[in-house]
């Protein structure tokens, strides 16, 4: 456990880094100030022994992208729903968008999250390769394999 005047040393030196790293990756100032205090209780509470202000300063860093990475994880895991837990979908909605929503729907899981999060919540390829834990490859694999499946469930519906 380090001392308190370490701990003072260490934000006055590194806490405009620490900030900056947060709203990078956080864009949210409340959220920012609890990576804040969690990066510098951690350090605290470290016995890591720094070779150097630049080993010092990238430890704070490499903290810092861990902590906003897990907390934008349980984030979204915390604010999700399943797609199987959806409402039944409102009768109000035009024929042609109900037909691709119960076409995503009825996709398989691999496909139907991939296509969820690119198309409905707007994440990159690289984005849901993380949010998945999948490589991009795969999610862009996936992502084509998709639409040829909506596709052919689709060209199915107007046919009838």
């Amino acid at each position: 456990m380090r001392s308190e005047q370490e701990a003072v040393q260490a934000v006055e030196r590194y806490a405009d880094t620490v900030r900056r790293v947060c709203a990078l990756h956080l864009k949210n100032y409340a959220d920012t100030e609890d990576i804040f205090q969690t990066v510098f209780l951690k350090y605290v509470l470290s016995t890591t022994v720094f070779e150097s202000q630049e080993h010092e300063k990238a430890w704070f860093i490499r903290v810092t992208v861990n902590a906003c990475r897990d907390l934008l994880k349980s984030f979204f895991r915390s604010r999700t729903v399943s797609l199987d837990a959806l409402p039944e979908l409102p009768a109000a909605m035009p024929t042609d968008h109900r037909e691709v929503l119960e076409a995503v729907l009825s996709l398989p899981e691999k496909y139907r999250d991939v296509v969820y999060l690119h198309y409905y919540e707007t994440y990159t390829a690289p984005q849901i390769s993380r949010i998945l834990g999948k490589n991009v490859n795969t999610v862009y694999t996936l992502l084509t394999r998709s639409k040829q499946l909506l596709r052919e469930k689709l060209e199915g519906c107007a046919d009838e």
